[in-house]
């Protein structure tokens, strides 16, 4: 199934990112997950990580059989801050140990 951005909605300290999943011969579904914006600033990532954040999230909800509400989570977002200072620490190492020809 493909994922189609089709843009947000908030309501208060709440977004809601909605997509259009189409895939070949089959209806076209629409989705929304949902975001408390008060969870970006406390992990520190930019509202315009959102829209990439919650299509991820919504792909890998999409992978199980259940079906129901698409959230990013408190735990989601500390997995992506955690997983982001990974990659960071690992470029860095790789640019300290490359200089030492």
């Amino acid at each position: 199934m493909e994922l189609r951005y089709l843009g947000f909605d908030q309501k208060h300290n709440t977004r809601t990112y909605n997509f259009k999943g189409i895939a070949n011969g089959e209806p076209t579904l629409y989705f929304i997950v949902t975001v408390d914006l008060s969870l970006f600033l406390a992990h520190h990532i930019g509202i315009q990580e959102g829209p990439s954040l919650s299509a991820h999230k919504l792909a890998s909800d999409l992978q199980e059989p259940a079906i129901g509400n698409h959230e990013l989570t408190d735990e989601d977002l500390r997995t992506y801050v955690n997983a982001r200072a990974l990659s960071d620490a690992r470029k860095a190492e790789a640019r300290r140990g490359g200089a030492r020809r």
